[in-house]
């Protein structure tokens, strides 16, 4: 029993190795995390994959929200057929600045700026109730900032493989990730 054991083992670190199968490719991406979607029903990120996605932290009452949302939706209108995605989501530990429940928010969104990026159900960004996915987002790029999120509208790009690529900060205007966006969805 103990031989077979030692076997399996080597197996599958020997198929982890040298493997190129999708299912040993995950680890260390976001397709190994779901989320709540803002209607309540559970996404696997697979849904990403071959994507280049913005993840961002949301408030329906910040001084950055216009700014953030109507660069969203530029970028949206611009590169969504080239494989561009927007992940939203809502946060109120910041000023208390998203206090709705997720129909509001979503209502606010939807009237306020004719456009929808990827809408999740409200979570927490830090401390003990901080969402899996966004852990693994904060650990992945979080070395040259604070490593928590320092307030709404930080955002993380996530190249076309699952990788976290960069971080940025809240007062970083979406359109000035144009760039970036571009190389990764060309890459």
């Amino acid at each position: 029993m103990k031989g077979q054991s030692l076997l399996f083992s080597f197996s599958v670190l020997f198929l982890g190795l040298f493997c190129e199968d999708d299912e040993f490719d995950q680890h260390g991406t976001i397709y190994q995390f779901q989320a709540e979607n803002i209607d309540g029903k559970l996404v696997s990120m697979e849904k990403y994959r071959g994507k280049v996605v913005i993840f961002t932290n949301v408030a329906s009452y910040c001084g950055y929200t216009d700014s953030n949302y109507n660069a969203f939706k530029e970028l949206d209108q611009l590169y969504r057929d080239k494989g561009l995605r927007v992940a939203a989501f809502p946060c109120n530990q910041f000023g208390k600045q998203e206090p709705e429940n997720e129909a509001k928010i979503l209502d606010f969104v939807k009237s306020s700026y004719t456009y929808t990026p990827d809408m999740y159900s409200k979570i927490d960004v830090n401390g003990p109730k901080t969402h899996p996915l966004w852990r693994f987002l904060k650990k992945e790029r979080g070395s040259s900032l604070a490593a928590d999120i320092p307030w709404n509208f930080s955002k993380f790009l996530v190249d076309k493989n699952g990788h976290v690529v960069a971080r940025y900060s809240h007062s970083v205007d979406p359109l000035d990730l144009e760039e970036e966006i571009n190389r990764l969805l060309n890459s």
